[in-house]
């Protein structure tokens, strides 16, 4: 007499032999492999998709790049009418433009070169030292910080994994 696949309330098969088991992990592989071809035809269909419309909007962008163009020349031209000299903006019936500074930006080209410049000029304030809690430290000698309130050495638990055996074609891209 042999033992029937049992169905549990929670909606899912458990297998009763070790032969049920193995026969769902192939299961699970095949179905993973299927998955997997699905993926792989939508992000095909997708490149397709998103080839056809950047194509279409290539021109329209090369429109609107040169009518922007033309609009800041004539605008910078006409500044001071548009502005009157006071603000860094003015409004048209259909929209309006604006001229804004940027922030300020810095910029290392050397890093090691600019924080040894910055300590020999006394300059160490410009220098950020972060601090912070040295955790691999800690997994290699839990024992050392047992006593320290707020650090707690927990388990990271464990995960169930299956991993259905696959073979790999010779030239096979990964």
């Amino acid at each position: 007499m042999s033992q029937s696949t049992k169905k549990l309330t929670g909606g899912f098969i458990v297998p009763q032999s070790k032969e049920e088991c193995d026969d769902m992990i192939r299961q699970l592989g095949e179905l993973n492999r299927e998955a997997e071809r699905i993926k792989a035809d939508m992000n095909d269909e997708l490149a397709l998709v998103k080839e056809r419309f950047e194509k279409q909007a290539a021109p329209v962008k090369s429109k609107a790049k040169e009518l922007l163009k033309g609009i800041e020349t004539w605008c910078a031209a006409n500044r001071d009418s548009l502005t009157g000299g006071k603000v860094k903006f003015a409004k048209f019936m259909n929209g309006e433009i604006a001229w804004r500074v940027r922030p300020p930006r810095v910029v290392c080209r050397s890093i090691d070169a600019a924080l040894a410049a910055l300590r020999e000029h006394g300059l160490e304030k410009f220098i950020r030292t972060k601090e912070e809690i040295n955790k691999e430290a800690i997994l290699e000698d839990p024992n050392a910080v047992f006593s320290v309130s707020g650090i707690t050495v927990k388990s990271a638990g464990e995960d169930f994994q299956v991993k259905p055996f696959e073979t790999e074609l010779n030239g096979e891209a990964a």
